[in-house]
């Protein structure tokens, strides 16, 4: 499996053009707002996002201005949803961070979120980007309906695989599939090609998303982070959907009250997590996620061989390979 710096080397550059750019985007008169903007730059993920927009430009044509205000917005709107959910859930830590909430307040994190949500639609709108905003609305208006729909099923525990599909395509795959579709339209105006490349983002985001539920059921030393965590916070995944098809019907009555009543018994946890595992919930997931996978290849195999394809063909396997 390539290393993300390997998957960068065709776009190191603009990489590296990108972050003070993005600083720049995020710039106020505020001196606090300053302080929380530098605050966010300093903690920046594995960047996946702006490699996404970058690496579909570059499978089109040359990257211009207009891809580097695609992966500010998709990195603006993103993050603004990030620090609006951290106040939601009453979080206090994002990616091994303090989040802004937990720091400065939720007053402050609020209105730093619709700051940066500004910032999106005076960015794209100065400059003429229609077509990226409405990529990047569409995404946020779909982020925003697959949360809602998955609090709306979570209640009664009624969600089954096509309601799944539904709120993950929603909900984690349509941002993935808005950074294609930026990178794509910001070189090239072809709707096919843009719709195209979105739906690659699609089913690598389905496939992302899949992956991350089957972390749940891997031992913590290999992820970082302890097993059984959706579980307690009641959240259905693949597995457990398919281990709840195919359970016999005293079974599946135990597994659902563990998920509702006892989702803080380590014990009951335990034997629900067995009961998924013995059903062939773990191998079922790893099927569908592996089709997904395959669905996004079949795309990027009718574009001609590039540094940017192979990065992306490289970026697809390390979706379903990394191991946190």
């Amino acid at each position: 499996m390539s290393s993300l710096k390997k998957i960068q080397a065709p776009i190191q550059e603009e990489m590296k053009a990108f972050e003070p750019k993005f600083r720049d985007y995020m710039a106020s008169k505020v001196a606090l707002l300053d302080r929380i903007t530098y605050y966010i730059v300093k903690r920046k993920g594995k960047q996946l996002r702006p490699m996404l927009v970058f690496l579909s430009a570059k499978l089109q044509g040359d990257i211009g201005d207009s891809s580097y205000r695609g992966a500010a917005l998709v990195e603006l709107m993103h993050t603004a949803t990030l620090v609006h959910d951290d106040v939601v859930d009453d979080s206090n830590m994002r990616r091994g961070f303090f989040s802004l909430n937990a720091l400065w307040k939720n007053k402050i994190a609020v209105l730093v979120g619709d700051y940066l949500l500004s910032r999106v639609l005076l960015l794209s709108v100065q400059n003429k980007e229609h077509q990226l905003l409405e990529l990047i609305s569409t995404a946020v208006q779909e982020m925003s309906e697959g949360e809602l729909l998955q609090i709306e099923k979570a209640r009664r525990l009624d969600i089954d695989e096509k309601v799944y599909f539904d709120i993950i395509t929603k909900k984690t795959a349509s941002l993935i599939a808005a950074c294609c579709a930026v990178g794509t339209a910001s070189v090239n105006s072809d709707k096919e090609e843009i719709e195209k490349m979105r739906l690659f983002g699609e089913y690598l985001g389905i496939a992302f998303q899949i992956k991350d539920d089957l972390f749940d059921f891997q031992q913590s030393a290999k992820t970082g982070k302890p097993t059984g965590i959706d579980i307690q916070e009641q959240k259905m995944t693949l597995p457990l959907i398919y281990a709840l098809r195919t359970a016999e019907p005293a079974d599946k009555k135990f597994m659902i009250r563990v998920v509702k009543r006892y989702n803080h018994d380590r014990k009951k946890v335990e034997q629900v997590m067995a009961m998924v595992r013995n059903s062939g919930g773990i191998e079922y997931a790893t099927e569908q996620m592996e089709n997904y996978y395959q669905k996004a290849l079949q795309i990027l195999d009718q574009y001609p061989d590039s540094p940017a394809k192979n990065s992306l063909l490289e970026l697809a396997e390390y979706v379903i390979q990394r191991s946190k």
